[in-house]
């Protein structure tokens, strides 16, 4: 059992940034692929991007890409999602995920992941 807990979340203007963190507890985090998605109301929960167990290797969905950087912190079980520039689009409840991925396209896929965050907010005024 791995569990999450996100933070950073907040209320920014658009073009501004913002910086979540992802801390992780348990069963050996640091074994498993992490990942953020979003929900804003009313839609379907979305992949925003993914790094691998190394740290290594990447993923981004197009609308983020170039504007968000992932990255993780193995020594601390930690995973960050820089974002810059953001837009009132970028406007939702952003979890983060673990899992057990050893195919690229799975990193993109909500059902690949087996455990989540509870959550954190996210509003972009325009």
């Amino acid at each position: 059992q791995v569990q999450l807990v996100e933070s950073g979340g907040g209320l920014v203007q658009a073009g501004g940034s913002l910086r979540l963190s992802c801390a992780a507890s348990g069963r050996t985090p640091v074994s498993y692929a992490m990942g953020w998605f979003r929900q804003a109301p009313g839609k379907e929960r979305e992949f925003v991007a993914a790094v691998s167990r190394n740290g290594l290797s990447t993923y981004y969905a197009d609308s983020v890409k170039g504007r968000f950087t992932i990255s993780r912190d193995n020594a601390k079980n930690t995973v960050y999602l820089q974002m810059n520039s953001l837009k009132p689009d970028d406007t939702a409840v952003y979890y983060c995920a673990a899992g057990t991925i050893y195919s690229n396209d799975n990193y993109y896929r909500r059902t690949s992941y087996n455990y989540w965050g509870q959550g954190t907010q996210v509003t972009v005024s325009s």
